[in-house]
């Protein structure tokens, strides 16, 4: 059954099973925000003249940067939040 999706907002759109979701009627902004609280990336970066490792919402919104990139990753881990590494 296909499930025409108007513009709901995120809670809304969480709470119609997966299996009556219909991902080609999401509007592009719902597909935007689809996986915004779950994931985050971990880039490297210079700071200070060394290494650290930035922490990236899935939008690319900057959240926080860590000495080391098992550090970030723990950081991550800790909010319930899936870790990705970009190069």
């Amino acid at each position: 059954m296909d499930v025409n999706i108007p513009e709901l907002d995120m809670d809304t759109l969480a709470a119609i099973p997966v299996e009556q979701l219909d991902i080609r009627k999401l509007t592009q902004a719902q597909l935007m925000q689809l996986g915004m609280a779950q994931l985050a990336y971990v880039k490297p970066v210079w700071m200070d003249g060394t290494t650290a490792f930035a922490i990236f919402a899935a939008d690319g919104s900057p959240m926080a940067v860590a000495a080391d990139c098992d550090m970030a990753v723990a950081a991550i881990m800790q909010h319930e939040m899936v870790p990705a590494l970009v190069h």
